[in-house]
């Protein structure tokens, strides 16, 4: 996180300073509560401060943002404000472009940071506010890093390493990877028989042909004498996707990626094309479907030796390939439950095992350059490991295990990283059930816990002087997320942010400060400069913050803050969510249950929400007399292991129950009407949606499903093979888990709306559903189709449509009795 030039200090051009949001509201054109009024979008609510970033000397803060009027399509711009809060405006064009970087690589004496543009590498001076291009070519430069002694840096070009001198300027290629499979083409291929027959004749019979072929063959025979370094020939189709030196200089960790074998790509039809014609959009595979995969191999740069890394994970080789054992026979122990299983196959011999898949990751060296860690993963994701890597003989060790029966994941899975002493590495596991932060020795032995409690840990890192941690944490409740801080051998935590709802928090440089982009739960994101400590009562109710995104009209309705609510789920769990009442509620009216998507994801909390235009849309739901319920289903983020995993191998299952219980429970505890009650939701919301109205017909009357997944075989691998296992292995889960296998189950009226040019939830899935209600004869159904949008949608006219036609299957169907008027509005 970096920095600014001292140049941009004497630029007279500035904007006003934003005015807070109170003050705002006097002059404002009263907000409107209509769907095209919700559906402006950021031209309402705005948008948030992104890629935030101190300047070096802790001074001044850099960050993206475009004010809520600017066109849609233009590019945020850079602003910089002082640390102090004072001074905000935009940079000109010229002044971004001398700004420091965003990200790259920081010196070791934090003077320097290496980074890439445009293809090409620069070296900027913090202290001299300058940059320096060090590269200008037609090839692309790719992930610039220091070396150890910082006199130089290396580089990726066209799949290669190269090292250059800071001072001289020098150039040093140090591999010789070369694709394709095959070495340099010789300068005289050998032709056929009569060809070289005919070669011979004219080198002997003409003295300046045999010369300048003497004067070539001694050229050649030099140039293999100074070759050295054996090439590397990747084999076709395949690679290298990321090069990195080791601190020594000796060797370089090459990532290789093999394509899947047989793997097919989805396509996508683009009907709406500047040509005129149909167009196609690449596409990804479908789960189960070879994968990509990647290999690390070390590369001696002196002498070009390779040599693959070992992670040394086997497993039992099909049923084929090994002969028969009972279990005694092959010493299979398990212990350990659930997220924290270890299982052992003591007389397995190598003749009865086979590699596992596993994928490499993440190669991490100590700070004194002696040893290196990576993050290593199973196909399956069943297993995680971290391991130590042996760079001279590309052996692994494994220093920590991560198991889970359903997958491995959760916040922080993929932490990895050394402590101060370069003998011990810090990850993350949910071994006890919540994504926890652990350490580990290379020389053995189990890993220590260093947090603990029922709550989550991500968003981890060392202070500059490696003596604490500092991270985000849900520790005091799963509705907030805060900054604290801790010893970096354990022990007690410090929060830091006393503002509620979530904080993402940017240290300086010299952690005295932080700018934390917070937001609430009626409160969009906004940037906030703050002393790096906990603050009292009264510092935190006067803390202002620098910008604000949305227009004045957004501040003249009284937003709210959702209550939120908790019922027993009928397995005993406790499930929260947030409610939407109307001021006047009498028993006896509908209601309305928002689905979030994602699936792993969480919508109860108290900040902003993703789901922002939904959010303004429930108090419009509001004022027509519909209860409006969100909860967290099973399988949402932010309550650990085992809610995470709690629809594994059964997507529309215990997720799908917890939403008829939240049914249940509005029914009961709020009077709702029974009979009138809907459904919406998009992408995951969309599919549990086409579940609840297939499946349970008898409890939701209307149901809207926004780009709904509606059979889990065509989605993709990395999520739902997880999830799910694979379709060729376990059709029951697949089957079990698709809508489009219990479409005949519908009764209520159903609307699907989903983008045509859709790359993640194909609107293929829509198609095949539309058929299946079709020959079952449906009638009760319609489909929107929006041509020109992907998954999230980006047009506000599309925005409007669909949710114009969501209002209206809600008012048609579950019949409000009162039109509620708007009695939110402030009027000061």
């Amino acid at each position: 996180m970096i920095r600014l030039t001292t140049a941009l200090c004497v630029i007279s051009i500035s904007l006003p300073l934003v005015v807070p949001a109170q003050k705002q509201t006097t002059s404002a054109t009263p907000f409107e509560l209509t769907v095209d009024s919700i559906m402006r979008g950021p031209r309402l609510v705005g948008y948030p401060p992104t890629n935030v970033y101190w300047s070096q000397d802790s001074q001044r803060v850099y960050f993206r943002w475009k004010q809520a009027d600017e066109p849609r399509l233009k590019e945020m711009s850079l602003y910089v404000v002082n640390r102090d809060g004072t001074g905000l405006r935009r940079l000109t064009d010229e002044e971004a472009k001398q700004a420091p970087p965003p990200n790259g690589e920081l010196s070791k004496d934090k003077t320097m940071t290496v980074f890439t543009e445009e293809g090409d590498i620069f070296i900027y001076d913090h202290a001299k506010g300058t940059r320096r291009q060090i590269t200008r070519t037609v090839d692309a430069e790719t992930s610039p890093h220091f070396t150890v002694d910082q006199k130089h840096i290396y580089f990726t070009r066209l799949n290669n390493l190269y090292v250059m001198s800071l001072d001289g300027g020098s150039l040093e290629q140090l591999t010789d990877i070369r694709a394709g499979g095959g070495g340099v083409p010789s300068a005289t291929p050998k032709g056929t028989d009569s060809q070289e027959a005919l070669k011979k004749e004219e080198r002997g019979l003409l003295d300046a042909v045999r010369e300048r072929a003497e004067q070539r063959e001694e050229q050649e025979k030099k140039r293999k004498e100074r070759e050295q370094r054996k090439p590397f020939n990747v084999p076709t189709g395949q690679n290298a996707i990321n090069l990195n030196l080791s601190p020594d200089g000796k060797f370089v960790i090459a990532t290789i990626s093999e394509p899947g074998t047989g793997a097919k790509n989805t396509i996508v039809p683009n009907f709406v094309t500047e040509s005129g014609y149909t167009e196609d959009i690449p596409g990804r595979t479908k789960v189960g479907d070879a994968q990509n995969r990647t290999r690390l191999v070390i590369i001696n740069a002196e002498t070009g030796e390779t040599k693959n890394v070992d992670h040394g994970q086997r497993m039992a080789a099909p049923p084929a390939q090994r002969t028969e054992m009972n279990a005694s026979q092959t010493g299979e122990v398990s212990t350990g439950s659930g997220s924290d299983r270890v299982t052992s196959q003591q007389k397995t011999t190598a003749a009865q095992t086979r590699d596992r898949d596993v994928q490499l990751a993440q190669l991490q060296w100590s700070e004194d350059g002696k040893n290196a860690v990576l993050m290593a993963r199973a196909a399956d994701n069943k297993d995680r490991w971290v391991m130590l890597l042996d760079p001279a003989t590309g052996k692994t060790k494994v220093l920590a295990t991560v198991h889970d029966d359903a997958w491995v994941d959760g916040p922080g899975a993929g932490t990895l990283g050394w402590l101060p002493d370069n003998t011990h590495v810090y990850f993350e596991s949910e071994r006890d059930g919540f994504a926890h932060l652990y350490s580990v020795s290379i020389t053995g032995g189990e890993p220590a816990q260093l947090t603990s409690g029922s709550f989550e840990v991500s968003d981890v890192r060392l202070s500059a002087d490696k003596t604490k941690f500092y991270f985000t944490s849900s520790e005091g409740g799963p509705f907030e997320r805060h900054y604290y801080s801790m010893s970096a051998s354990g022990g007690a935590r410090t929060r830091i942010t006393g503002l509620s709802g979530n904080n993402q928090v940017d240290i300086s440089p010299d952690e005295t400060m932080i700018a934390d982009v917070r937001s609430f739960s009626n409160k969009p994101p906004e940037l906030y400069l703050l002393p790096n400590k906990s603050l009292t009562p009264r510092e935190v109710s006067e803390t202002k913050p620098v910008t604000t995104s949305p227009v004045p009209e957004f501040f003249t309705y009284n937003w709210v803050d959702p209550p939120i609510a908790s019922f027993k789920a009928r397995d005993g769990a406790t499930v929260f969510g947030r409610i939407y009442t109307p001021q006047n509620w009498k028993a006896g009216g509908p209601a309305v249950i928002f689905v979030h998507g994602a699936g792993y994801l969480q919508n109860v909390h108290k900040w902003w929400s993703q789901y922002y235009r939904e959010y303004m849309f429930h108090h419009l739901l509001m004022e027509r007399g519909f209860v409006v319920f969100d909860i967290d289903y099973r399988g949402s983020a932010g309550y650990g292991r085992d809610w995470r995993t709690g629809i594994y191998r059964h997507m529309g299952g215990k997720d799908l129950t917890d939403h008829v219980d939240a049914v249940n429970y509005l029914v009961k505890e709020h009077g709702v009407d029974p009979k009138r009650i809907g459904i919406y939701g998009g992408s995951y919301g969309g599919f549990i949606t086409l579940m609840a109205m297939f499946n349970e017909p008898d409890v939701f009357a209307a149901g809207a499903a926004l780009r709904p997944v509606t059979d889990w075989a065509h989605y993709n691998n990395g999520y739902t093979g997880s999830i799910l296992n694979l379709p060729q292995s376990d059709t029951e889960a697949y089957k079990q888990s698709s809508p489009i296998y219990f479409a005949n189950g519908l009764k209520g009226a159903l609307l699907i709306c989903h983008g045509m040019v859709d790359t993640n939830v194909n609107f293929q899935d829509t198609v095949r559903l539309v058929e299946k209600l079709i020959e079952l004869r449906k009638t009760n159904w319609e489909v929107a189709p929006y041509p020109v949008e992907d998954h999230g949608f980006e047009r506000e006219e599309s925005w409007a449509d669909e949710y114009k036609r969501i209002l209206k299957l809600f008012v048609d169907n579950l019949k409000p009795d009162v039109r509620i008027s708007n009695t939110r509005r402030q009027t000061k």
